[in-house]
């Protein structure tokens, strides 16, 4: 039974619905070049296609941008941070102060961590030397501006943000334009291993006690502790703080739509063999670190059915 629901809900999204689908796959919004979300997208629609889903990978500028198109967007999905996810919900100066509520969770994608690096020859060793010195945070108000904030204010440091897309940032600290890069992704995070490689660097996490005190503000949080050797040069453990990662859609999305998106999304025995490194949380286990969004029903089934156990999250009003 539930193999038939699956064989005619998939091919709902580029056929059953109609020619319209057909012409116009799930516009599917990402990141730009040097972020995590752009080649997760891309991996993604690859794994899709084969299956009867059919979704246009769109560049954008992150969370808070991809919240508001599939906010506005019945047949739009997206990439999203849980943290920026919040401040969509709560209608935060971040997210234009507008709160979102047509925004639900499909699927999960992977953990994200938030660190900085900075070259050994800047002299910076703990988080609080950041301070006075020009951090590049990433797009301005996106997700690793905030939480940099955040740990900022916590430590009780100030320092000079600059902001733009991570790929040029990290080409900005090897060129000693600015002192550091502060960037949240799967790890290895892609920014940070290009300032890595490309000159001798250090590996800043906010430490153990700052990142308990961002997670108390901010419970949608987890410490993180980052392995020695994720990064070339890095020879010892950082601690800092992650969340989670999740495909989302409008509420709008036909049910048998988001069913089927995310059965096929979950449809992987080995996620990152078969999709790329990044998704290897893209499982349906890890439904239940989303403990701020609503599930979109047609999802909630499917990850019922793959064993989940899914949270029940009202409703934004």
């Amino acid at each position: 039974m539930h193999r038939r629901t699956l064989m005619l809900a998939a091919p709902a999204i580029v056929a059953a619905s109609g020619a319209r689908a057909q012409a116009a796959p799930l516009p599917f919004y990402t990141a730009g070049p040097g972020s995590a979300f752009l080649p997760y997208g891309e991996a993604l629609a690859r794994f899709l296609s084969p299956r009867g889903v059919a979704v246009e990978v769109r560049r954008s500028a992150g969370s808070l941008e991809n919240l508001r198109r599939v906010e506005d967007e019945p047949g739009a999905i997206g990439t999203a941070f849980l943290g920026s996810v919040v401040d969509a919900l709560q209608g935060t100066p971040a997210a234009g102060g507008r709160r979102h509520r047509a925004v639900r969770a499909l699927s999960p994608m992977y953990e994200t961590g938030f660190m900085a690096a900075a070259p050994r020859a800047r002299g910076l060793v703990r988080f609080a030397d950041l301070a006075g010195r020009k951090v590049g945070c990433g797009p301005a108000r996106g997700p690793a501006e905030t939480f940099f904030r955040a740990a900022a204010e916590v430590a009780g440091i100030s320092a000079e943000i600059v902001s733009g897309d991570s790929a040029p940032l990290a080409e900005a600290v090897l060129r000693g334009e600015i002192d550091a890069l502060w960037q949240g992704a799967v790890l290895p995070i892609p920014a940070l291993v290009r300032v890595a490689d490309g000159v001798d660097s250090v590996i800043i996490g906010p430490g153990e006690e700052i990142a308990r005190g961002v997670v108390a503000r901010l419970p949608h949080l987890a410490p993180l502790t980052v392995a020695a050797g994720t990064y070339r040069g890095q020879d010892a453990p950082v601690f800092s703080f992650a969340a989670w990662n999740f495909v989302i859609a409008n509420a709008a999305l036909p049910e048998e739509v988001a069913y089927a998106l995310t059965r096929a999304v979950l449809s992987s025995s080995d996620p990152r063999r078969e999709i790329s490194a990044a998704a290897a949380g893209t499982r349906a286990e890890n439904a239940g670190t989303n403990r701020v969004l609503t599930f979109h029903p047609g999802a909630a089934q499917a990850l019922r059915e793959a064993g989940a156990a899914v949270p029940e999250i009202a409703a934004p009003a």
